[in-house]
């Protein structure tokens, strides 16, 4: 256990392993799954978007220097440090990847690369603080997993919940009359939801970070609240999905077979991309520990276990997708057994 621990592999593990399964859990609500490589491009740059976040930050930081009352310094620091940059790259990662849309697109497919990006951010993010707290990585990964992860993917379902809202009209449940008042409003939340929710999670957290002096009846005060926020915010995108995904449930038996053909195939698909990133960095990691520590035996006994991860995790990938490609079209022809009409049978 103690070689395990000493290697980067296992913080890496500990830090994706959350995203991708709740990544499968998004993509096995959804009632007709989009295309694999879309969803991998959304992850991949919502991970990548991080490299952007002080472009964005940017034009806010003379006005994160100017207030000395602590409160408002937090609350800025917040909304324009932290939760403004964090969801800007967000919602662009996700209005780039949707962008390329089918005339009679599936609204959904818009949620799913939304918490595709949220859960891509949050496992670089993740990656990032459990090596940066390496001592502690155990109680980290634990506590993230359970909420700063899930929370991140769920902002990110919003924003795109909302911009399939706003492109869809009043087809997602607004009513006819306030047509104009839906769009804007959808509009409007596909950024303005997840950093009001964002600065609020955050802003008891950095309150309680910068005052470790503070009595322990207001840091337990301030601690549920953001605990209750988060929570909060994966009920409200859970919401969501469903409002989304109810106009747009499989009608009939041959439906929801293939439907469940399809939910197998991500799996095998996320099993696959997990495997593979693990053995990468168990082959990688050795590689490196075998360089540097004279006790080289157990770095080579290691590194045939990564290889095989790999080799596992390609197959599994190479052979998903084939099955994909293959039976995709004998699976459009089920796109009868789907209706956005909750009346339609």
């Amino acid at each position: 256990m103690f070689v395990l621990e000493s290697l980067p592999t296992v913080l890496g593990t500990a830090a994706v392993a959350p995203a991708l399964l709740i990544l499968w859990l998004v993509v096995a609500a959804d009632e007709r799954p989009g295309p694999p490589a879309k969803i991998w491009t959304a992850f991949l740059l919502g991970a990548a978007s991080i490299s952007l976040l002080g472009i964005v930050r940017a034009p806010f930081m003379s006005l994160l220097a100017a207030p000395e009352n602590p409160w408002i310094a937090q609350t800025l620091h917040s909304l324009f440090g932290v939760a403004l940059p964090e969801e800007a790259v967000k919602v662009l990662v996700i209005a780039a990847v949707s962008a390329r849309r089918q005339p009679f697109a599936d609204p959904m497919d818009t949620v799913v690369y939304g918490a595709a990006a949220g859960l891509g951010f949050a496992a670089y993010e993740n990656l990032a603080y459990l090596v940066l707290h390496a001592e502690m990585w155990q109680s980290l990964a634990a506590l993230r997993s359970v909420l700063t992860v899930p929370f991140h993917g769920a902002l990110g379902i919003i924003a795109g919940a909302y911009l399939a809202i706003a492109r869809s009209g009043t087809a997602l449940g607004a009513h006819r009359h306030h047509r104009d008042w839906a769009r804007i409003s959808s509009r409007t939340l596909i950024l303005l939801g997840p950093v009001a929710l964002h600065a609020a999670f955050d802003f008891p957290l950095l309150i309680l970070q910068k005052n470790p002096d503070i009595e322990a009846a207001t840091r337990l005060v301030l601690g549920s609240a953001s605990v209750l926020i988060g929570l909060s915010s994966i009920a409200f995108a859970a919401r969501l999905v469903r409002r989304v995904g109810r106009h747009h449930a499989p009608r009939t038996d041959l439906a929801r077979e293939r439907l469940g053909q399809l939910r197998r195939m991500w799996a095998l698909l996320v099993v696959g991309g997990g495997a593979g990133f693990a053995g990468l960095a168990f082959v990688l990691t050795s590689i490196h520990h075998w360089l540097l520590n004279p006790d080289r035996n157990m770095a080579l006994v290691l590194v045939p276990i990564g290889l095989v991860s790999i080799v596992v995790g390609i197959a599994l990938l190479v052979v998903t997708t084939a099955v994909y490609i293959l039976g995709r079209d004998r699976m459009r022809t089920t796109t009868h057994g789907f209706s956005s009409l909750p009346g339609q049978g």
